[in-house]
């Protein structure tokens, strides 16, 4: 398998501190996020560590865009031997009042973009002879908290999508695994959509859900790990 990574959602949070620890590990990295500068920043600080990077700027909520930009990276970097979904959004609101506006943007940044950069990505895949697809998932798929059930529905069907893609790609010697995270330290919490006031010193740290990740990544090709849960240890919050 390559020892090649593609990011998505790879400017902050837990996707900005993979890529730092893949680099740390000599991984090249393909990284796709919304924020071009913060994107750039990041290359340039990997790329003077001596770690091979490529990146491109999309936002994942917009459907149209997806394609392009992935077959941008896959020009520039080859298939790479590890694709991990990364990219989403928090959301909390009542379903009841929940507008759809609101709901298709969630499913779209959630889900449907997932299997749109998985769907890109699955050819040079199968052609190189294998890899491994990361989705990263959520504690909030399976335990019901108020006024979460837009995102944790996206969440599970999340789930859902890594266990049929597994079953059809298995004969292909294309792995996948769904990494369930409880809270996790992120600039998530920051953004409008989410009304929340948790205490974040409690939460799991972005460097060590990465380091969780590279070793998902480093797993002999022949075993897979279906699932795999990582909780604060004050647990779900």
């Amino acid at each position: 398998m390559r020892r090649s990574a593609l990011i998505t959602g790879a400017s902050r949070g837990i996707g900005a501190a993979t890529a730092r620890c893949f680099a740390a590990r000599g991984w090249a990295l393909q990284l796709l996020a919304r924020d071009g500068p913060a994107l750039d920043a990041l290359a340039s600080e990997l790329r003077s560590q001596g770690a091979v990077v490529h990146w491109a700027m999309v936002d994942l909520s917009k459907a149209e865009d997806i394609p392009t930009s992935v077959e941008t990276l896959l020009a520039a970097g080859g298939p790479p031997g590890v694709l991990i979904n990364n990219a989403g959004a928090g959301y909390t609101a009542p379903l009841a009042t929940m507008s759809l506006q609101d709901w298709q943007w969630l499913v779209q940044l959630n889900l449907t973009s997932v299997l749109q950069v998985t769907q890109v990505v699955l050819p040079g895949m199968r052609s190189a002879g294998g890899g491994l697809i990361i989705n990263i998932g959520s504690h909030a798929a399976d335990h019901a908290f108020p006024e979460w059930g837009g995102y944790g529905m996206t969440k599970a069907a999340l789930a859902a999508f890594s266990r049929f893609l597994a079953l059809e790609e298995a004969s292909r010697d294309i792995r996948v695994t769904t990494v369930t995270l409880g809270a996790v330290n992120t600039p998530l919490w920051d953004t409008p959509t989410v009304h929340v006031d948790l205490d974040r010193r409690a939460m799991l740290d972005p460097e060590h859900v990465a380091h969780a990740l590279l070793q998902l990544a480093e797993q002999p090709p022949r075993q897979r790990i279906e699932t795999l849960t990582l909780l604060p240890a004050a647990g779900a919050l």
